[in-house]
């Protein structure tokens, strides 16, 4: 992980974003190409999607570490956009992981994100371990994953007050 650190910081990413964009990588897991993950979506490299892709593809470990770059600066940028309230930089990480495998929109509509609007920090970091279902199946990565999110999302709010 410490080569994926070093690039995303060698990019220009700020600690929290790096933080995040390793907190992806570690969960993701990285794939040198295409494949079909477990709800049927075409996949590669370190989880990224889009209808640019199609199996058979091959990428280079430095292909699949720009591909995440490219994807944590939209995201951090969407995630800047949906949340205008400020936040700790391990808030900020778990987001951009759990934005990164949601999509923005799901983020956007979400209770979680309502709670954090309202100020209720603690709140939405605990709604992340509902989200662990892919076409109505429990999967034990999502339920890992959001555990994971979950810790690191309420890492530095030990002396934030809720309202």
């Amino acid at each position: 992980m410490s080569k994926i650190r070093a690039f995303l910081l060698a990019a220009g990413f700020s600690g929290a974003v790096v933080t995040g964009g390793v907190f992806i990588a570690q969960h993701e897991g990285l794939e040198l190409g295409t494949y079909v993950d477990p709800v049927g979506i075409v996949t590669a490299c370190f989880g990224q999607t889009g209808p640019e892709l199609e199996l058979g593809q091959r990428f280079s470990e430095q292909e699949c570490l720009a591909m995440l770059a490219d994807d944590l600066e939209v995201f951090d940028r969407q995630l800047a956009n949906l949340v205008r309230v400020p936040i700790t930089d391990s808030e900020r990480a778990a987001y951009l992981s759990f934005m990164y495998n949601v999509g923005a929109q799901n983020f956007s509509d979400s209770t979680l994100r309502k709670k954090l609007l309202r100020g209720d920090r603690v709140g939405a970091c605990n709604e992340l371990p509902k989200w662990v279902y892919a076409k109505g199946k429990k999967l034990q990565g999502l339920v890992n994953r959001r555990e994971a999110e979950r810790r690191l999302c309420l890492k530095e709010l030990t002396h934030v007050s809720n309202h």
